[in-house]
């Protein structure tokens, strides 16, 4: 446990809960994080985090300026639906683009776990342009991502990564339940 990855957890912890809250400081705080968390997985051998913390840094402006552009309710940001056939259309081309950067990975680089990084790399840039656009299904799949990366980050002894990444999925079943109140709200003001 470096002091990088001390810091590097509790910036992301108040990242995901400013995310929860629908705050738009969520998208400079969780910018900070992806920075460090990129050089800390790139030190780990995880090139697919490395990645996605990179990709994560171009989602992060997509999100704030979506956020900013879009319809807000009681000077908040509204909760948008996503059908049921797009959300599997997504997790079927996910997994694909998964399977293919995993076995580039395991080809062509020294990778430590190149499949697994690989698919929850993909599955999180998923989660992070679902919550861009403002879906609860990114709660939904932020829960199981993060019991699996809860797993990785025990087995290459980034413990401290492993409890923020456990604690992750309650603040993500958190997410879910706040989102949901919000979005049944929102439905509320629409019926009157």
């Amino acid at each position: 446990m470096s002091p990088l990855e001390v810091f590097a957890v509790i910036i992301s912890v108040i990242g995901v809960v400013l995310t929860i809250r629908r705050h738009m400081w969520c998208w400079g705080v969780n910018l900070i994080s992806y920075v460090v968390y990129g050089y800390l997985f790139f030190e780990y051998k995880l090139y697919g985090e490395t990645i996605l913390q990179i990709v994560f840094v171009f989602l992060g402006m997509y999100g704030f300026y979506h956020w900013s552009k879009t319809k807000k309710q009681d000077h908040e940001i509204r909760i948008e639906p996503i059908a049921a056939q797009k959300v599997l259309f997504h997790i079927i081309i996910t997994a694909i683009g998964g399977l293919i950067f995993g076995l580039s990975l395991h080809y062509f680089t020294d990778a430590a776990l190149p499949l697994l990084d690989s698919q929850l790399a993909a599955f999180s840039l998923l989660g992070a342009y679902w919550t861009s656009r403002k879906h609860i299904a990114t709660w939904v799949l932020w829960v199981f991502v993060d019991i699996i990366y809860t797993g990785m980050f025990m087995y290459k002894d980034l413990y401290l990564t492993a409890v923020l990444y456990a604690s992750f999925v309650g603040l993500a079943a958190w997410g879910w339940h706040q989102w949901t109140q919000v979005q049944n709200k929102q439905n509320q003001v629409i019926i009157e």
